[in-house]
């Protein structure tokens, strides 16, 4: 039969009509499912409280993307190889044997082009709209296909199981802190994030991976007042610090007895003074105990994340940390855990600031060896380990397996740490650069 007959021939124009009716399905299927994957949930959300329909379909679908993926994927293949069979007999019965050739040439670029690149490129430009338009559709080809696609799920797993892979169906590929954080960094790379904004952010979101042991003022540098020191002293002592709430201990600094505040403190010597006529002998009726508060203590492996909201909870916010055996290790403050999402928080009484970042020459930096690898993390845009120590001192202690002198240099991590003063066994000062 003559090309020219065929052409004339109705069933030609119905195949043609299949074909191209099947390339628009595929179209469909690629770009809905590029839509509904690269939509932002945070954005459908925004849409779907504001009423959209679709936005709210397309939230509810991408519940499961498993399911999703696997319906749009089974109708996208039926109407693609559909359509390649159409366009394989259709070109036979025009060219003969050599149409085969021809039909996969014809077909590889119309749906490369027209049912691939076309549809992707638009869904991923305007991905909430187009998720938010499609998703009714889509739910209804979920509801069609459900079933093959549970059976396809379930042999797919199986033969992965096979090869010692466990596909838990309710994993993510990302974690959304890890997706968060990567958007922020990305961000700030390409500007659009300042950097103190990031820094902000990812505060906020480390307070569940971090414990109050890695932010907690040590034992060795808690001002703290003896129970047993004269009421003169300890007035003098509550005046001259720069802290408004200072533990008492009794015989020995681990046994805590109570926490004063300088306001009850001060008001309970002026009732005193007030009540005993302005005689000197007022202050012989003193007791700390009586204007201490009971001592709150936590755990030094508690979270600051849980430790924050037990701060809010129980509306105090200075706490004593101690060990699993209940010795006293550190004190918490709710403006320490504070510190880690805004920065350093300092007053008129605050001194000035110990942990200091100093330059030298050489893009040399001079580091206080208590300073803890965040900040200098933070301050420098470095990216020091802190998984095995928590301040600069630690980790060159940790790395190095010794105790080290003064002047000696180690390099590690793409890092060189020159040790610059000691006191006693504790590095207080290091000088470090950047390989």
């Amino acid at each position: 039969m003559e090309v020219s007959t065929i052409i004339l021939d109705g069933a030609f124009w119905i195949t043609v009509g299949s074909i191209l009716a099947l390339l628009v399905l595929s179209a469909y299927f690629s770009g809905s499912e590029t839509a509904l994957t690269a939509a932002s949930r945070g954005k459908l959300r925004a849409q779907a409280e504001k009423g959209s329909k679709g936005a709210e379909k397309a939230l509810e679908i991408t519940e499961d993307n498993e399911r999703l993926i696997g319906s749009v994927l089974l109708g996208n293949n039926l109407v693609n190889i559909l359509a390649a069979s159409l366009a394989t007999a259709l070109f036979t019965r025009l060219f003969g044997e050599s149409g085969v050739a021809l039909a996969t040439l014809v077909m590889t670029l119309l749906v490369l082009i027209f049912a691939e690149v076309l549809p992707k490129t638009y869904a991923i430009t305007n991905a909430e709209a187009a998720a938010a338009r499609t998703a009714p559709i889509i739910t209804l080809v979920i509801s069609i296909f459900s079933p093959i696609v549970s059976a396809v799920r379930w042999l797919v797993r199986g033969v992965l199981w096979m090869f010692g892979v466990n596909a838990d169906p309710d994993s993510q590929i990302l974690a959304v802190k890890e997706e968060i954080a990567g958007a922020l960094y990305l961000g700030q790379s390409e500007g659009v994030v300042e950097k103190e904004d990031r820094d902000r952010i990812l505060g906020a979101l480390d307070l569940g991976d971090r414990t109050v042991e890695e932010i907690m003022l040590h034992r060795s540098q808690i001002e703290m007042i003896d129970a047993d020191a004269s009421p003169e002293s300890i007035l003098d002592q509550c005046l001259k610090s720069r802290h408004t709430r200072l533990p008492v201990f009794r015989d020995e600094p681990d046994n805590i007895i109570g926490v004063v505040h300088a306001k009850d403190l001060l008001r309970t010597i002026h009732q005193l003074i007030i009540a005993e006529g302005l005689s000197p002998k007022a202050l012989s009726k003193f007791d700390i105990c009586d204007v201490a508060t009971k001592p709150y203590f936590v755990p030094e492996t508690t979270t600051l994340d849980d430790q924050m909201r037990q701060f809010l909870h129980i509306r105090r916010h200075f706490a004593l940390v101690v060990d699993e055996y209940g010795s006293l290790q550190g004190l918490l403050t709710l403006e320490d855990i504070l510190e880690e999402i805004v920065g350093e928080i300092t007053d008129e009484f605050d001194i000035e600031e110990e942990h200091e970042i100093q330059k030298v020459e050489d893009n040399q930096i001079l580091v206080d060896g208590a300073m803890t690898i965040r900040d200098l993390n933070r301050a420098t845009d470095w990216s020091l380990p802190d998984d095995e120590a928590n301040t600069v001192a630690g980790l060159v202690i940790h790395e190095a397996k010794i105790i080290p002198d003064i002047n000696q240099v180690f390099v590690f991590h793409g890092f060189r740490f020159e040790v610059i003063a000691k006191e006693e066994n504790r590095i207080s000062l290091l000088k470090v650069r950047e390989i």
